[in-house]
This record gives structure tokens, sequence and C-alpha cells, in this order.
């Protein structure tokens, strides 16, 4: 028994791949009973796969073993403008057929699926594609000729990677034309996924570049109630934080409600509402895919009806949403959006694609399930010889313009997914040129097999997808990077509605991070139409004003960093930017001006002839100087006069002299200090001033002498003469040269800057080198004025007419009074007014000297020439008596 059972079962095995031949062509022939869903094809040696979305509506759907809500179908069924999606791929496949260089002696054909947003007929449409048409039993395909090559689809990144589960398996070549989702760069996850848009990070980026460049730093931010709405929260706060952007709330879009009372809905709406109307922020931003933001276009649409929220907002969209989808077909409005700006990727004009679109018509026999549809929904006519029909309505006749439908309806211009599609199409063919030259160039060399169409697998295709490199026809250079994203940046476009719900979109800027540094990021902002509520100029969108230049921000406690409180730069900063973090020094040369926003140079303040001061103390000098030359002229013309010899004329010839001088060294200290009048002036002052006390030392000194002299058998007479004099002025004089010769060798005095005593000025003064040396040649004359004041006190009481002491003693008081005060005033002084009250001392005090014990004699020999007699001098000094 169990013999025969082993040879029954042995010649089973034997008869099974006999009986595998015999029945496939009947299992080839079942799919003419059993056809899967219907799908557009077109027959070629390799088949590209197109799983797209959205296309047909979901009122056909009777396989839906849980159909949608009677509320949900309602205002969401078809969208047409998707139909382009459909159309770019056949447009692509017929350039490149005809393309004699591309891949010649070979057919490119298609078999398009709709995935309907709806993971079992994604799951249905991958595994039809595994299969042979019409009928769908996975690994099995009868087909000899349509060889699947590669796959094009999803649109979202749901649908996506629903398709990678499956033809990730067979690494079958999938490139996504919508997907963003930062998971489907995982190459180790996904290895047979490629996709034709960018990267998320270029957008974000853009973003906040967008918001520096308006100073928008309040925003808020809708993000999909997903996985990809909390990914991209995530990425985006701490770059918006970095930048200084601080968002004001955060929502999640509401959920589709699943009908009229849904209490959840309600509950998201009002909060979202609350949001939007309670917030200073006039921007913002919405992430989401198409399908996962519908609950807020629903929200919006709502709102607007009934004028919950104020449409004067600034939308700032991803490119994942394409908020015109549903508009046509639900009559929905888009007046929100007047002024919105969105990302999208970047697109070009594909030349050829409007007049490819012109020759389009519902009768056309190309296997199209999907134009009739379309026809009928945007033109509202009857499809003859079809079911698609409306009940007393006219015919479609074939020659309805598409340039004439709405842009919610369709465009003409190839959309971003069209593109993403096209130029993904195009990445299959050029990966198959590079394949079929690598392999005709092994065969060549007799490295490789026969090369045949049955040859090829899909799998093959990795290694050149992957290094794919081609201009398109609209001048783009297309390539994938190292994750298998495309290197193609992200346009901001600006959407200008009008009254009728139609619109335009215009590109205003573009993100590209292959641009080189600096350029990544650009902006037209005088192309943006704003919406009307901002009368056309740059909306505002800011927690608190701006800080104008002048002011410093200061955070306020609990609050975000954008909410801050401006303060005035502090005394003697400045700050020149707007919402400035702190406040800088200006220069030592410059210094705030009076907004405190800039700064200016500082004037150079020093004593000159220009300024009244200067010009009035010049003029003094001047008048001083002359009167002392007409002293000294009026006793040189009377040197012979009794007054005149009486008073020692020699000495009285010195000390007109060193007062003239005197007079005259004070213009030093007028005008710019330079290194020349720094030199001179304390030591000119110190050395002629010297002279002029040591005369008057000398001369009072003389006078004593002369009356001690005349004393009978006195041993003074021995001193008098022009030696003792001469003597007593060179002596005096040499020790203040002294003083000044150390103080010129060791620290001479030089030009010096102060920029930091006056504000908004620079001192332009000379510094002494060395205060001590200043201030001992100040002390020398000082003991020399003193010594001539002590012995003109003791001698006030010699005879009047020959007693010039008791002058010489008040002109002594004069000086010493000056000089004491003008320490004090001296040092409680800067700039030119510490230098106009040194040479008030010089002037007061060679005035002082001058009149006291000059201006009586000169009144005697102008006015009184009576009393300028030897007789009267006689007489007089007969009259008086010594005290000493």
């Amino acid at each position: 028994m169990i013999f025969r059972v082993f040879l029954l079962l042995l010649l089973l095995l034997l008869l099974l791949p006999w009986a595998i031949g015999k029945i496939r062509m009947p299992m080839c022939l079942m799919k003419k009973l059993f056809p899967t869903h219907s799908d557009y094809y077109r027959q070629g040696d390799h088949i590209i796969g197109g799983i797209l979305s959205q296309v047909i509506s979901m009122l056909d759907l009777e396989s839906f073993q849980q159909p949608p809500h009677p509320w949900y179908i309602k205002y969401f069924m078809l969208v047409p403008k998707n139909y382009q999606h459909v159309l770019a791929l056949v447009f692509a496949v017929n350039k490149i057929n005809q393309d004699p260089e591309l891949l010649p002696n070979i057919t490119l054909g298609f078999r398009i699926y709709e995935s309907f947003f709806s993971p079992r007929k994604t799951y249905e449409s991958s595994f039809t594609l595994l299969s042979t048409r019409y009928l769908m039993i996975p690994n099995y395909n009868c087909d000899t000729q349509d060889k699947l090559s590669a796959v094009i689809g999803g649109l979202g990144s749901e649908t996506s990677i629903q398709m990678a589960s499956i033809l990730g398996i067979y690494k079958i070549p999938q490139i996504s034309y919508g997907s963003f989702h930062a998971m489907l760069s995982n190459k180790f996850q996904f290895p047979s996924f490629y996709r034709m848009v960018p990267n998320e990070i270029p957008q974000s980026l853009g973003l906040v570049r967008l918001m520096q460049h308006f100073k928008w730093n309040w925003i808020g931010l809708i993000a999909s109630d997903d996985d990809s709405g909390e990914k991209f929260v995530q990425t985006l706060k701490p770059m918006l934080t970095k930048n200084s952007i601080c968002i004001a709330f955060t929502e999640r879009a509401p959920h589709v409600p699943s009908s009229s009372m849904d209490h959840a809905f309600r509950e998201q709406h009002f909060k979202l509402y609350s949001s939007i109307t309670q917030t200073k922020a006039e921007v913002i931003v919405v992430y989401g895919d198409t399908d996962s933001l519908l609950g807020l276009k629903l929200f919006l649409h709502a709102s607007y009806q009934t004028a919950l929220i104020p449409i004067g907002k600034v939308w700032i969209t991803t490119a994942q949403w394409d908020f015109t989808s549903y508009i046509a077909l639900n009559r929905w409005t888009l007046k929100p959006f007047h002024g919105a700006l969105s990302f999208a990727v970047h697109t070009e004009d594909v030349p050829g694609f409007r007049d490819f679109l012109r020759t389009l018509n519902p009768y056309q026999p190309q296997g199209d399930i999907f134009i009739q549809r379309f026809w009928h929904t945007v033109f509202n006519c009857s499809v003859l010889y079809s079911s698609l029909t409306i009940k007393g309505g006219r015919n479609c006749s074939g020659k309805e313009e598409l340039e004439s439908l709405p842009g919610s309806d369709f465009e003409m211009k190839m959309s971003r997914q069209s593109y993403s599609i096209y130029n993904g199409v195009y990445a299959v063919a050029h990966a198959l040129h590079a394949l079929y030259a690598s392999k005709s160039k092994k065969e060549a060399t007799g490295k490789g097999h026969r090369l045949e169409l049955q040859n090829i697998q899909p799998w093959e295709l990795h290694p050149f997808l992957k290094n794919v490199r081609f201009n398109n026809s609209a001048g783009d250079e297309v390539y994938f990077d190292e994750n298998g994203e495309s290197s193609a940046g992200y346009d901001i476009l600006n959407w200008i509605v009008f009254p009728n719900d139609s619109f335009i979109k215009v590109k205003v800027g573009h993100v590209d991070p292959r641009a080189p540094v600096g350029q990544e990021f650009t902006i037209n902002e005088a192309a943006i139409v704003w919406n009307s509520r901002f009368n056309q100029t740059v909306p505002w969108s800011r927690c608190t004003d701006s800080c104008h230049p002048g002011y410093v921000r200061t955070v306020r406690e609990g609050e975000p960093l954008c909410c801050y409180n401006c303060v005035p730069c502090p005394e003697g900063t400045i700050s020149n930017q707007t919402d400035a973090d702190h406040c800088d020094r200006c220069p030592e040369d410059q210094y705030p001006n009076k907004d405190q926003d800039k700064c200016i140079p500082k004037f150079m303040d020093f004593l000159s002839y220009e300024e009244p001061l200067g010009f009035v103390l010049a003029s003094f000098a001047l008048l001083f100087s002359l009167l002392t030359g007409l002293v000294l002229g009026m006793f040189i013309k009377h040197r012979d006069t009794p007054i005149v010899r009486a008073n020692n004329r020699e000495l009285s010839y010195v000390l007109l002299f060193s007062l003239l001088l005197c007079f005259l060294c004070s213009l030093v200290f007028i005008g710019q200090p330079g290194r020349v009048t720094c030199l001179l002036r304390q030591t000119a002052f110190g050395v002629i001033f010297s002279v002029s006390v040591s005369s008057v030392l000398a001369k009072t000194i003389t006078v004593v002498l002369a009356f001690k002299a005349t004393k009978p058998g006195a041993s003074m007479r021995k001193w008098l003469g022009r030696r003792l004099s001469g003597s007593i002025i060179i002596s005096c004089s040499l020790i203040q040269v002294g003083i000044c010769a150390v103080w010129l060798g060791t620290a001479p005095p030089f030009p010096d800057l102060d920029m930091k005593s006056e504000a908004g000025h620079i001192l332009v003064q000379c510094n002494e080198g060395s205060n001590t040396a200043f201030y001992c040649v100040l002390g020398y004359m000082g003991f020399l004025a003193i010594v001539s004041f002590t012995v003109a006190f003791l001698a006030r009481k010699l005879p009047d007419t020959f007693n010039e002491t008791k002058f010489i003693t008040f002109s002594m008081l004069v000086f010493c009074s000056v000089w004491v005060s003008f320490i004090p005033t001296y040092l409680s002084t800067k700039g030119k007014y510490m230098v106009a009250v040194e040479i008030f001392s010089i002037l007061a005090s060679s005035a002082g000297l001058l009149g006291c014990i000059f201006i009586p004699k000169c009144y005697i020999i102008v006015l009184r020439p009576d009393l300028n007699t030897r007789e009267q001098l006689a007489r007089k000094s007969k009259s008086g008596t010594l005290e000493l």
C-alpha cells in the first residue's frame, strides 16, 4: 500500500511541469472572464506603472467594503485638476517614444491605476502591476512583452509607504511625485524608493528666511494632525527660536467631520477659531498634504461665509498642500487666500504640453478611462455612448476648450506634481538608456549574455537611476542625491484671487540649496500682491512694535523672547539697528547723536582766534602789548628826566620789555596746539615771567640799598650799580631756565587729544608731560614774587618821591592774588577754558605789574611835568624818613 502511494506521488511530480505548461493558456484566457479594476494601458517593451490619486470620483467605488459617510461624499468626490497627472505621464511617454536617440527601437508603455487615497486600493493596484493585466495573481505574469520597469507614485507619503512595502520586496524602482515624509529618506528601510521632490529641510530654511526678510517674529502655526505634522513642528520650532522668531499658537488641523453633528470637529473648530481671532499674529504657516487638510479647508470656507474670521491674514502654505483641490466641485471660496504665499516644488514650462492638451477630446479611442469622467465633470455635459449623462443637459461635442476652465478645475500649465511625474518618467528612460548601453558594451566585449528584452530585470535599473543626470526639455537639470531625492529647490508663489474666485499664481521667490552661499533664498518683494486689508504695505506680524534705533530690547518676564519692552540706550551708547539686543559705544573720536542711533565725529575743541573768547583775549593781549610799548617808548624818550633816572632806568627797560614779552607770549596759547607751541607755551611763559619778577626784585633791592647807602659810612655803596641788578636778574632767571631745561629734557610737553572729558568734543590740548615740572615753574615764580613782596612791604615807608616800594608791594599783591586764585580755577576747568584761565592770569598779573609800577610815573611824565624836576625830588627826599 505504501509503495503504491509512493509511485503515485512520483508520477504526479513528473507530470507537474507538463501540467503547468498546459494550463498556462487557459489562465491567460481567464483574465478576459474575471477582470480586475480597470486601468489606462498602453502596450510597450517596457511598462512604467502609475498609481495616481484622486483622478476619478469616489462615487464610482462600489467595491468599498465600508463606503465613506454620505456627508463625506457630498464634499469630496473628484479632483478634476489631478487628471493632469495622468496626462503628464502620457505626454512624457509619447515624447520619449518619439525621440530616436533616447531609446531607439524600444517602446515605452504604461499602466495607470487610481489609489483613491485608500490603503486597500493602493495595495490592490500594486499587486495588479505585478500580475498579468486583468488577472491579479501575485507572482504570476504570462505577458512576454509588457515588462514592468518602474512605478510612478504615490502623491501622499502614506500612499508611497504602502506602495513601497509591496514594490520593495521585488526591488522595483518606485518614484514618488509628492511624498515629503523624512522617513522615506531611509535607504535601508526603503532601498527602492526615489522621489522627484526635494527634502523638506530647504523648505523649512526658506520659511525662516522669509520671516526674517519681512521681519515677522510672531506667527501662528497649523499642522496636520499626523506624524508628518508633528515631525514638521519639531523640526521648524528650533530653527525659528534660533532666529528669534516666536510661535503665537500651534494648532492641529481639524479632521474631516463624519457628520454635521460631529462634536470633536466642533471643539477643534472653536479652538482654532479662538487662536486665529485672538492673536496679534498676521502670518499663519500651514503644513500638511491635501488630504490631511480637508477639514481646515472646510473650516476656512465656513468661517469666511459666516464672517467669523477676518480674511486679512497672510497664509503661508508648504509645498504639500494644494488648497485649490475640491474648490470647484464644492463651490468653496478662495478669497481667504488672496495675497497668500506658498512654497511649491520648482517647475518650468515644458514645451509642447499645452499643444498636447489642446488635442484632447472625450471621444478619442485611446483607452483613456479617465477622460470621459473628467470631461463630464468639468464641462457639465453628457458624454455620448456612456452612462455619464445629464438629464435635460447638452451633449459633449468634444470641441470644448480646456483653456476656458478656471484654474481650480484645470490648469494648462504643468503643475508641480505633473512636472515631477514628467521628470520621473524621463529619469526611468535615461536609466534604461544607460542600462542598454552598458549591456551592449559587455556583449560587444563578449563578457555579457545576449541582449534581449526578457533579460532586463527591474532591479538592474537601480545603479543607473542613482547616477542619472540630464537636462529636461525645460532646461532644468534633473538628478537624485545620495538619499534618492530630487535636487530641485522650491518656488515661492503669490496667490492673487479675483472676486469671481479665479486666481493666478505669480512666482516671487526661490529657494535653491544648490546656489552659492548667500544666494540660496531670493524674494522679489515688489512683485507681491498683499491682501487688500494691508493696502499693499508689508504686513506687520510682531508681538510688540519694533524697537527703533536708539533703543534696546528688554525681555518681559514670563513671556516669549519676541515680546519685549524698548528702553533707551544708556548714555554714551547707541544702537543703529531695529530691535537691537545691546547698545554699543562709539569710537573714541565719535559720540552719540541726540537720538542715540548713530555716531557722529566729535568737534575738535581748542581756543581759537575765531571764537569770541579767543578773540577778546587776543585783543587784550595786543592792547596791553601796545600800552607796554608806549610806556617803554615814553621812558626811552624821557630817559634823562629825574623820575626815570631815579627809578633805575635800565631795570625799568628790562622790566617793560619782559612785560611786553609776557603779553605777547599769551598769544602762543591761542590756536590749535602743535608740537612747537606746546614746547614754547609754559617754558617761555615761565622764563619771561621769571625775568619780570626778577627785575621787580632787583628794583626793590636796589631802592632799599640806595637808602642804606645814604647813611654816613655805609658800606652798601659798593653794592650799588648795574652789576647788582644785573646779577639778580641773571641768577634768578637762570634758575628758572635750568628748571625748564630739565623739564624739556625729561618729559617735554606734547599735543594731546582728550576724548573723554567732554561728550561730543575732542579737547585738543598740550599735555604738560610732567605736572611736577609745571608746578615747579609756577612755584619758583611764586617764590620770587613772595620775596619781592616781602622786601617791598618792609620798605614801604621810604620817602614818597623815591619810594617805589609801595607800588611794588601793591603790584606783587595783585600778582600773588592772581596766581593763587589761578591754581584751583585751573584745576577745575578743562580744554579751552583751562587755557583761557591761564591767559587771563598772565594778562592780569602782567597788567598789575604794568599798572601799579609804571602808571604813576607816566602820570607825572605826561600830566605833571612840574613834579619831574631835580629840585622837587630833592625837596621831597629831605622831608622823608627811612624806616626799615
